[in-house]
């Protein structure tokens, strides 16, 4: 099996590492990644001005590369350019540093670099670990886990087609694994309106995220139960019953 790893933590994050050194004991393992972080990127790609290619080292037996571009990209430009004459069978993303739970996966770079995989026709699965801080410890879990993930899908990689999985690793004890489905993460947003020295206007983005009441399904609530979350996730975005109440109002001429 030939599997791609990219992210959006970097070349040099150590999820990625970890991740590369395990996956490459069961299989053929390739690297492309941004050459830094590109968190909370989504799905950006770069058109506007061309994509930087670097050779890298992260471990043995493992084919690395960084980009200068975003986790979408670096998935791109590495089934169709740098590996083009590897049949890659799938992509795997991560292993991130802190979450990638319910809506929040439309700012992920980390769920978009295992999409663009997807858009591209390989199975794909995007790796989080629910934490700020993941200790090397940690890391070394989830990407054993992870390998023992995609021994249990060996021979049905076909049943992935039209998503991805999104995977994400409870702090502490793991209790099990629950399949789920995206929760809603909200956000009390604080916009801190600034100056420069210069007069220019400039805002720090950030926020706080609300406590709110979860589905018992949901990745969130699996998670901050102590589970392991798999929520499959699909990108047909076209909301069919909203078809039919517009075509019943007369909007098709």
């Amino acid at each position: 099996m030939n599997i791609l790893i990219s992210n959006d933590d970097g070349i040099k994050a150590e999820g990625i590492k970890i991740l590369a050194e395990e996956i490459s004991k069961i299989a053929n393992t390739y690297v492309v990644a941004p050459d830094s972080p590109r968190s909370a990127s989504g799905h950006a790609i770069t058109l506007h001005k061309p994509i930087l290619i670097n050779d890298e080292f992260i471990a043995e037996n493992v084919e690395a590369y960084s980009t200068s571009g975003t986790p979408a990209d670096s998935v791109k430009v590495g089934i169709e350019s740098i590996l083009k004459d590897v049949d890659i069978d799938l992509v795997l993303s991560g292993i991130n540093n802190g979450p990638n739970l319910g809506t929040d996966v439309i700012y992920s770079g980390t769920v978009a670099a295992a999409i663009e995989g997807l858009i591209i026709g390989k199975p794909s699965i995007a790796l989080s670990c629910d934490s700020s801080k993941v200790t090397n410890e940690e890391y070394r879990e989830a990407a054993k886990y992870a390998a023992k993930l995609l021994q249990k899908l060996d021979g049905n990689l076909d049943k992935l087609n039209g998503s991805i999985l999104n995977v994400n690793f409870p702090k502490g004890e793991k209790k099990g694994v629950k399949i789920t489905k995206l929760g809603k993460r909200v956000y009390n947003n604080v916009m801190d309106d600034r100056q420069s020295i210069r007069g220019q206007r400039y805002v720090w983005m950030g926020g706080d995220l609300a406590d709110i009441e979860q589905d018992k399904d949901s990745d969130i609530f699996a998670v901050n139960n102590g589970y392991i979350s798999i929520t499959p996730v699909h990108i047909n975005m076209t909301e069919i019953d909203k078809m039919k109440e517009l075509k019943e109002l007369g909007l098709e001429e």
